[in-house]
Parts: C-alpha cells; structure tokens; sequence
C-alpha cells in the first residue's frame, strides 16, 4: 500500500507541480442494527475501501475521492483533483498556505480486548435485544424502544509529499438507545448513548441491564413531572448537560474555521469571556473515548488543546490552513466523515475542567431553582446564541433537590452565561455523541456539575 500511494504523491508533484499533496486511504468493515420494538428492522455489514486525494496547486485545493485502491484508479482522481485545483487558482485572489508540520512515521495499532470485527452478528443483535427486552418489560406506561448499533474497524493510511507516513486502526463502538412512555395524556421521551473506541468490551460496562435501567427509568419518572415555571433561575447543570453547553454554544465557536466565518470568538482571543472557574479544554488523547485518536486526518499528532483559561480565551481548534492565518500550531482537530470528503477543523473530546465543590455545596445556597441532569438535544448559532432542551429536570427548593419536572429548555447567550458560572464541581463525567457539520463526527463532551447564577429556564407562564 505504501508504494502505491507513494508513486501517486510522484505524480501530482513531478507531472502537476502541485505544492502540497496528501492521500487518506481506508479498509474498513462496518456493522449497522437498528431494533425498534425488539425487532430487528435492518442489518448491514460489509467493506469500505477507497482513497481521498487532495492537493494543492499554484494555491488552490483540488479533492478527488475514489473507491478502489489501485495505482491505475488512484493516479485518474489525482489527476482529476490537480486539474481542479489550476482552474481554481486562476480564480483565487489569495493563495491557500500551510503551516509547516513535522514528518512522521507511525504505525498504530489498536489492541481492543473484545474487537467487535470478530463478534458474531448474532451476538450483537443478542446484545441489542436484551436491551430492548429490559427497556420494553419495564412496566406498562413503556410503549417504543429503538437502539441504533455501529461498529467500525480496520486501518487508515495516510501518506504526502512532505514525508508524512502513518497507518492507523480505526475502532469505533457505537449505541443509541431511545424510549418513549406515556399516561393519559402525558407523553414522556429518553435517550442515551453508548460510545468507545476500546473495543466491544464497553458492554461489560455499560450492559443491557444497567443502561435499559436508566433509559426506561428516566422515561417513566418524568411521567409524574411537572412543567417547570417560566423565567430566569438559578441553575445547576449535570455534567451531561454542561458537556452539550460547551460543545455546542462554545465549541463550534472556536472551532477555527467557523471563528474566521464569523463567529463572536473571531476578536476575543486573550480577552475574557467568562467567570474565573471556568477551564475548557479538547483533548483527542483520552484513553477510549470517543472523540479519541492519535493522528488526525492531515497527519497531526492529537494533543490537549486549552481553549479557555480562567475564563480567558487562550486558544482555538486548528487544521494546517487555519493555524498559519492565526500564527499558532495545528491542533490536530482535522477530521473527515470518510474518504469521500475533505477534512474539517471538529472537535474532540470536549470538556469543562473539574474544580472543587461536592455536588451537595453547589445545590445548598439555591433557595428556588433548578437541576438539569440530561439534556435532549442542542443546538448554537455563530452569534453565540443556543437552547439546550432537557429530558431529566428536577426544582431545587431551599437547597435540597425537590420533585422532577419535564419538557424543561434553556436558553441564553454564550459569553453572558459563561460570566455567570459561580461554582464548579469536582467530579468529572464524558459522555459520547456525533456531532454535525455537513460530516457526522464521533466525539466526546463533558465536564463537572456547575452552578451558573441565572439562566433563561423555558416552561409555563
């Protein structure tokens, strides 16, 4: 494989005089479930081969993708992403430049103590369908149950003209699980996801008992809740709830690319954008989570990127393009979907640092508020506006955790809601997802339990 994507990295730079060339090649065999109402209603496996191959000429990209991987069909897209790339640059008013990057040569190896690869398709779908048995026989207010099952592996090559060689594992393990239950006329929603790239050996944790457990719990509890009052409380946000914040309202700011599109980040470096407790940080070198890898998809070694410090932007998430134009180092977020797209700046694991504060000290001072503990979905918006909706709540009455409440959101600026961050706790928690941005990503995000001042809480007048 080596000496094949070799001489095609010869021919875009001899034949095209194309200044930087890079391919991705991928081997990869993937598992698809999906289960609803303990049904099995769709299985897949099979092989994904094929190569990106992205160049640089005369300043201007040029991307091709291709499904095999020999010579003769690799040499034809990198002749077709080199032609693209001279008709770009007649067209170009700035020519695209790279920082420079050190060469390496790196064989990695993942060592899983179960690979999902040699896990019988059978035994997957046992798996899932316990799962569903638990979730499903919980009691009689449950009435659907779907899980979504993905493995991925198999080895990634990454070769370019800079003398950059690495071939990589890829392994991803990946489950969501959705419930619904309801009550006269109270509909209720759970979910919750299970993600590693150990190895199939993250069902011996999180197995069909404990996880079926939370998810047909949390759904039939907040069938007795009430909707929460309208207007701006005092919170606190499970580390769950604090992940998807920082992930969405902050993360996708400082995602470099993003920032220079316009985001509020792109003149707040080294200035101050929240309290003193607040550290955030992506780090892709997390033993087993999710968003975890050692190079990224331009052969950059993954590292812990602080992003706030003390409440001060320190730093953004970078690819080789943006690191030059910020005069900082690449990052190691350039990550792509798989090889029929080009890479872009994603995050990691993303998360808020641990500080000191038993989770008792956050809720005591609250006289009337709120406990969010799980969130169902987010979303942000480049003026650093978001909502964040909630699907397990609970009041906070006179410092002591009062009676759960359900269809809660939040909502707010980024900056004004970082300000307001007065404590945070000491215990840490990732949780999985996959995050969009036209690519689906695996990542992680997380953090501590926080206590934030006041935050717009949605419910009833």
């Amino acid at each position: 494989m080596k000496e094949v994507l070799g001489k095609v990295v010869d021919v875009a730079s001899a034949k095209f005089g194309a200044e930087y060339v890079e391919i991705r090649a991928q081997k990869l065999f993937k598992t698809m479930l999906t289960l609803k109402e303990g049904r099995v209603e769709a299985t897949k496996q099979g092989i994904e081969n094929g190569a990106a191959l992205r160049v640089l000429v005369k300043g201007a990209w040029g991307f091709a993708s291709v499904g095999a991987l020999d010579f003769e069909t690799l040499n034809e897209g990198v002749t077709d992403a080199c032609k693209m790339a001279k008709v770009a640059s007649s067209r170009l008013k700035t020519p695209i430049k790279l920082v420079e990057a050190e060469s390496v040569d790196d064989k990695v190896q993942a060592k899983p103590r179960k690979n999902p690869s040699q896990i019988l398709i059978e035994d997957k779908i046992k798996t899932t369908s316990a799962l569903s048995k638990i979730i499903l026989g919980y009691n009689s207010h449950i009435k659907s149950c779907t899980i979504d099952y993905l493995d991925l592996t198999g080895t990634s090559y990454f070769m370019n003209n800079e003398g950059t060689c690495i071939e990589q594992d890829k392994l991803y393990v990946w489950s969501r699980i959705t419930a619904t239950a309801s009550e006269a006329d109270v509909f209720t929603f759970s979910r919750e996801e299970i993600g590693s790239t150990s190895g199939y050996e993250v069902f011996d944790v999180k197995t069909p008992e404990v996880v079926g457990e939370i998810v047909a719990r949390r759904a039939v509890e907040q069938l007795k809740a009430k909707t929460p009052k309208g207007g701006t409380f005092p919170v606190v946000l499970g580390p769950e709830v604090v992940g998807v914040f920082v992930h969405e309202a902050f993360g996708h700011l400082a995602e470099a690319d993003l920032t220079l599109s316009g985001s509020i980040l792109l003149d707040k470096l080294g200035k101050k954008i929240g309290s003193e407790a607040v550290d955030v940080y992506d780090d892709g070198t997390i033993d087993g989570a999710f968003g975890s890898y050692k190079y990224d998809d331009e052969g950059i070694l993954a590292q812990k990127t602080l992003l706030i410090k003390n409440g001060v932007v320190v730093g953004l998430m970078h690819n080789r393009e943006t690191a030059l134009k910020f005069n900082a180092k690449p990052t190691g977020n350039a990550r792509a979907e798989d090889f029929r797209v080009e890479p872009l700046i994603r995050m990691r694991n993303t998360f808020m640092q641990p500080k000191d504060y038993s989770f008792e000290e956050l809720i005591k001072d609250v006289k009337k508020g709120y406990y969010f503990k799980s969130f169902r979905g987010g979303q942000a918006n480049l003026d650093g506006t978001f909502q964040v909706g909630i699907q397990e709540a609970y009041e906070i009455i006179n410092g002591e955790l009062g009676e759960p409440v359900r269809n809660a959101s939040i909502s707010g600026n980024t900056l004004e809601t970082l300000f307001k961050v007065a404590a945070v706790g000491k215990d840490f928690e990732l949780s999985p997802g996959r995050c969009g941005k036209g690519q689906t990503a695996f990542e992680c995000d997380g953090g501590p339990h926080i206590r934030v001042k006041e935050m717009l809480v949605g419910g009833s007048a």
